[in-house]
């Protein structure tokens, strides 16, 4: 029976002994034992009884095994869904009972934590720790080391990622098989990585970067990657030498520069860098470029389309632009409120179509049709210009997402949370410009008359509702908020006025 993105991926390297993944410590896990533990997996999910289209929700940390999860779950047919490993239990509880997940694997120390969650959701709860124990692994390691693949075109889904607008709750963007290969297929060909790669692979993969981008162009070429538990500069430092590739947000390029262990010499055997999931600034662009005598390529995607654009491997890679479309992929800019396409030059929403776009959000029919055209184009919410090149540019989002160290952050969740304290009469909560981030998150108060805030306590309150990303890097107080004619809170002139705070002179 044929699954298209297993057999694509994984099942072409059933009983090679080639490197997969290569460990901190240098320990090798072949493509066969990789397989071979996925198959173990795929058994147990189907002893709980799990059937195609199930969804398995995961809190775990970055592991082999962790990897293999979303290879069972591709292999019996089952819908993945990766949560970041700093959601709190109020969060994960939401992304749980939103899905419908039958079952929920996370750490053993949470496990206390999200039993009831689990629970009261309807879902199993197994455990599965960063050194690979925990309860589901033990029952798995009693299966056999082989698997039928479940049976799954091209139009099955594999994959729920949620995503935040700018109102309501997190989105689950429902994510095909055919949405992930064909984009893999598209960047194995654009930035030309073939077996031969080594890839240093220190994202996180519960997010399309380090998952969908990263893991999935490696599985395709059969090249070997350096799997290293978190970014880690030491780490990085010390396994650069083997690599020939490198994916990263931002974060890990200032890190990086901020180090004088990294030289030209550092990098002789790299051939490519890759930075997205947060705007790069054009200054680390220039710096990075004199430092190793390399050029950074930065690229465009969204947890809805993986990757749409990104400059040339070959060509000339423009600061402050993220490059042509991908092969197979169409954006346009039209007018936010005619839908009409506008000329080169001029600035208005991204839109974009392909085979790589998303099947529409869970359960949120109205919100799909208002973002998904009946052409297929879907509306990303960012602003962008296409110049006479044909580079396309971001030069903002009309939605008021925030991409702090490639996380998205919505400000909603978290004005909520400070217009509740006592004493806050209203908040504004904005991203702005981070040498090290992208951009982090700045909130605004206005405190209700005679009234004095203690903004440290504020900030410890909402601190333990909220994942660490997510924090206020800074909590401000103003008079009154910025106010159009119509009374909507001008978060522009805001973002404007606190553009700088973290600008290093």
């Amino acid at each position: 029976m044929a699954n298209t993105l297993y057999d694509t991926l994984f099942g072409q390297h059933q009983g090679k002994t080639t490197p997969f993944l290569q460990m901190e410590n240098g320990t090798i896990i072949t493509h066969c034992d990789f397989l071979e533990l996925t198959s173990q997996y795929a058994h147990q999910f189907c002893k709980m009884g799990l059937q195609p289209g199930d969804r398995v929700a995961v809190q775990i940390a970055k592991s082999p095994q962790a990897l293999a999860v979303y290879a069972a779950c591709v292999q019996a047919g089952l819908v993945f869904l990766p949560l970041n490993t700093a959601y709190t239990a109020d969060e994960v509880s939401y992304f749980v009972e939103n899905s419908g997940a039958r079952v929920l694997l996370c750490d053993a120390k949470r496990a206390d934590a999200l039993e009831l969650i689990a629970k009261s959701c309807g879902a199993v709860l197994e455990t599965m720790n960063a050194d690979g124990t925990g309860s589901f692994t033990a029952k798995a390691a009693e299966n056999p080391i082989d698997f039928t693949p479940v049976s799954r075109t091209a139009d099955d889904l594999a994959a729920f990622l949620y995503t935040s607008g700018t109102t309501g709750r997190s989105k689950g963007a429902m994510l095909t098989q055919g949405n992930l290969l064909s984009n893999c297929q598209a960047l194995v060909k654009e930035w030309e990585f073939t077996a031969d790669d080594t890839l240093l692979h220190a994202l996180p993969i519960f997010h399309t970067h380090g998952l969908f981008v990263a893991t999935n162009v490696s599985l395709l070429t059969g090249g070997k990657v350096l799997f290293l538990p978190k970014f880690d500069l030491d780490s990085l430092l010390e396994l650069m030498s083997q690599a020939t590739a490198m994916m990263g947000v931002p974060t890990f390029y200032t890190r990086l520069l901020n180090d004088p262990r990294f030289t030209r010499e550092a990098v002789e055997h790299m051939r490519l860098f890759v930075s997205g999931s947060a705007p790069l600034l054009a200054e680390t662009h220039v710096k990075f470029q004199e430092r190793t005598g390399h050029r950074i390529l930065e690229r465009y995607g969204m947890t809805e389309t993986n990757m749409i654009t990104s400059n040339p491997y070959n060509g000339e890679r423009r600061a402050g632009t993220v490059g042509f479309p991908l092969p197979g992929v169409e954006i346009k800019i039209t007018d936010s409120s005619t839908g009409e396409e506008l000329a080169l030059g001029e600035i208005g929403d991204i839109e974009v179509r392909g085979p790589n776009v998303f099947k529409g959000y869970w359960q949120m029919p109205e919100k799909t049709a208002e973002e998904l055209r009946e052409n297929g184009f879907f509306i990303t919410g960012d602003l962008g210009q296409i110049d006479e090149d044909g580079y396309l540019s971001i030069v903002g989002r009309n939605k008021d997402l925030i991409i702090s160290g490639g996380y998205n952050i919505y400000p909603k969740e978290i004005e909520v949370l400070l217009d509740d304290k006592e004493g806050v009469l209203e908040s504004a909560v904005i991203g702005v410009p981070h040498p090290d981030f992208g951009e982090t998150v700045v909130a605004i108060l206005v405190a209700e008359k005679n009234t004095d805030l203690d903004l440290e306590t504020i900030a410890d309150d909402i601190g333990s509702s909220l994942a660490k990303f997510k924090h206020p890097q800074r909590i401000l107080t103003l008079p009154e908020l910025p106010r159009n004619t119509m009374g909507k809170v001008q978060k522009k002139e805001l973002r404007e006025q606190y553009k700088d705070m973290f600008v290093i002179a």
